[in-house]
């Protein structure tokens, strides 16, 4: 069984996922676009209802500190979907910047409720569901034509007003396939009824939607890895995930001088193998020829999601790794320590990388 080759769900059939790994700050008040736009990677200035951003939060020597998916809340506001693993932190650290803004971050994660959607027929019904429960008549205009582009967004009327007492604000966006099956993101307050409507398939096993994460080739930072790579290290800029048109913001320098200057040395791409342990984001990869010196990382990690635990045996998985690109073509392995050495298969990232902006 290949872990690369089979799709997220066998036969692309419908699936949701409750998403947990994920919590949302809220970034409220006038200048929060404003404020997000001097901060991250992506242009939050011209951010509006019917799309979402990928962007990352960078150190001033470019290196990625977090990465979010952001949507307009109302006229004004925004939310930011975070590894949980990094929430408080970077809340921390981007609150010191406020300074006068009139922005304020605040910790949502309990306010709102995210599922993953697998298969055309989920995200359908999720965009069904997401505009009835807005209940107003310029939902319409933003009920896409599936399958969604990748950070396409459908909302409805209370996600652009912001609140309403009737309504409940949902979104449904648009992420990278995996293996060619449509994925998407659903958005909606906790215990709404903008949930997902019950004709959905009961909620499958999360591998399903850990193991299409990996297979999109979109990585999300978590703790282990913080600070280990510039944006083009994990193809940021290929996905969507950094504007160079916008201003100013922390590590812009660093972010630029590696795209113009041709300064790239590590990029993502796809890996598979068997192991009796997933191996886990920070991980090191090492060329067969050089077992003492790395020259990739793993960032993100999942069993294949057909594959059943069978004692303690070596089972598929799938990563995002950012390798040296050099090395890509080489025979490379895992080596975890006291154990033998675990082979891996390289794939390029399945997006095209732009080389030229």
């Amino acid at each position: 069984m290949s872990a690369l080759a089979a799709p997220a769900q066998p036969n692309a059939t419908a699936a949701i996922c409750p998403i947990t790994e994920l919590g949302v700050l809220h970034c409220s008040g006038d200048d929060a676009l404003q404020f997000l736009q001097s901060q991250l990677s992506n242009d939050f200035a011209l951010l509006g209802h019917d799309s979402a951003r990928l962007a990352a939060y960078l150190s001033a020597k470019g290196r990625m500190q977090a990465s979010f998916i952001g949507v307009r809340l109302g006229p004004t506001d925004a939310l930011l979907l975070v590894h949980r693993s990094v929430l408080a932190a970077v809340q921390k650290r981007l609150s010191m910047f406020i300074l006068r803004a009139k922005a304020r971050l605040s910790d949502a994660s309990a306010q709102w409720q995210l599922h993953g959607l697998l298969g055309q027929v989920a995200i359908e019904q999720a965009i069904s569901a997401t505009l009835a429960a807005g209940a107003g008549a310029s939902d319409s205009a933003s009920a896409a034509p599936a399958p969604l582009a990748p950070w396409q967004a459908v909302t409805n009327a209370a996600a652009r007003s912001g609140a309403a007492a009737d309504a409940a604000p949902a979104w449904v966006i648009g992420l990278y396939p995996a293996a060619g099956q449509p994925r998407a993101l659903h958005i909606a307050p906790s215990g709404s009824a903008a949930g997902l409507p019950a004709t959905l398939p009961p909620q499958q096993a999360c591998a399903a939607w850990a193991y299409s994460e990996v297979l999109a080739g979109v990585a999300t930072i978590s703790a282990p890895v913080v600070e280990l790579f510039v944006p083009q290290m994990l193809n940021y800029e290929s996905v969507g995930g950094v504007s160079f048109k916008k201003g100013c913001y922390p590590g812009q320098e660093v972010v630029a001088r590696s795209q113009f200057r041709g300064a790239i040395k590590r990029r993502a791409f796809l890996a598979s193998g068997q192991a009796a342990e997933l191996p886990e984001p920070g991980a090191e990869i090492f060329t067969a020829s050089d077992p003492d010196q790395p020259c990739g990382v793993v960032v993100q990690s999942a069993w294949h999601s057909q594959a059943e635990a069978s004692g303690s045996g070596p089972r598929p998985f799938a990563a995002i790794v950012s390798l040296k690109t050099d090395c890509a073509s080489q025979p490379l392995q895992l080596a975890a320590p006291g154990s033998s050495a675990t082979p891996l298969q390289i794939q390029p990232a399945p997006y095209p990388i732009l080389d030229d902006v």
